[in-house]
């Protein structure tokens, strides 16, 4: 049996999920950075997923999921969000006359929070983190018979997501790695998986923050790990409590994993603001900051990052990035 064969995901319904996505979550820029890649030691690709109305991939695992809802005659859907799934469920549902609920810790990115409600869904607070608002949406959905997404274990998002690797595939087939933001799991496991079934000689390598590797962990010992604490600027990608069946698609298709600490992801939304112009959330610059930590490792080598996200609020840009430039005397 083929390895692929384990992995829940089928490209039969990744091409099918091309035709249920607005169009303004696709055909998104792959943009060759030389400036970047001289500053790195190697051939740069930025693929850009932030010129959209949510400004994230999360978009096109939204419209997935919502488009499936509205065919099974749903007429609200609820989930956990940190932020950017929230919005991107709230543009969706809005799209197609579904009733959104997002629960989001107390200790969320105000930006992220104020974007939701200005969709038009309902926000709810629950809890320290992500882990505490999953419990809230859960419960939730049952109640009132809602449509639970559980972003990653829910399959729509991950093959909504894998949508990017169509796109990377198809713009630059001989790329040698792609650096993947690593959380819940829904970018990672979708895209690298179109790359394991189409592109088979790239390396893909999912990039985790050393406060909250959870899921790095996992799946360095091959099983759930979870932890008691995140500690790190990148909300997008921060959880405590790997999804098993997520995992288990990982284990397969993910070449390996990284973690880096706090200040390469500073870093690294610095390289990607000085060379290449580009704001982006700390979750967007884990690749950057991969490549900044093992220069060595992709020295040479023709490397693309997706930029998943740009929800960053400015004074957290300027105290992250800004100001550090400005002492450098950059």
């Amino acid at each position: 049996m083929n390895a692929l064969d384990r992995v829940r995901l089928r490209l039969d319904r990744i091409h099918a999920a091309v035709g249920q996505i607005d169009r303004s979550f696709l055909d998104t820029p792959a943009l060759p950075c030389a400036p970047l890649g001289r500053a790195l030691g190697c051939s740069m690709t930025l693929k850009v997923e932030t010129l959209n109305p949510v400004r994230s991939f999360k978009g096109r695992g939204a419209e997935t999921v919502a488009a499936l809802a509205g065919e099974q005659g749903v007429s609200r859907m609820v989930c956990a969000s940190a932020g950017n799934l929230g919005q991107a469920l709230a543009y969706s549902g809005s799209r197609r006359g579904l009733g959104v609920t997002v629960v989001a810790a107390t200790t969320a990115n105000p930006l992220k929070l104020d974007r939701i409600a200005a969709l038009g869904a309902d926000v709810r607070l629950e809890g320290e983190d992500i882990e505490d608002a999953r419990l809230l949406a859960g419960q939730i959905a049952e109640a009132d018979g809602a449509y639970l997404v559980e972003d990653s274990l829910d399959l729509a998002t991950c093959e909504g997501a894998a949508t990017i690797g169509l796109e990377l595939v198809r713009d630059d087939p001989a790329l040698d790695v792609v650096l993947v933001a690593l959380g819940g799991g829904a970018m990672a496991s979708g895209v690298a998986y179109v790359l394991r079934a189409l592109a088979e000689h790239v390396e893909v390598i999912g990039v985790q923050p050393v406060g909250a590797p959870a899921m790095a962990q996992s799946w360095r010992r091959g099983t759930v790990v979870e932890t008691d604490r995140i500690e790190t600027i990148a909300d997008g990608v921060a959880g405590r409590c790997p999804i098993p069946e997520v995992l288990d698609d990982l284990l397969v298709v993910l070449d390996d994993v990284a973690l880096v600490g706090e200040d390469s992801i500073k870093a690294g939304m610095r390289a990607l603001y000085e060379h290449a112009g580009l704001v982006v959330e700390p979750s967007a610059a884990l690749g950057i900051a991969a490549v900044l930590e093992q220069p060595e490792r992709f020295a040479g080598r023709r490397v693309a990052t997706i930029l998943c996200g740009s929800n960053v609020g400015p004074d957290d840009f300027a105290r992250w990035v800004l100001e550090p430039a400005a002492r450098l005397g950059r």
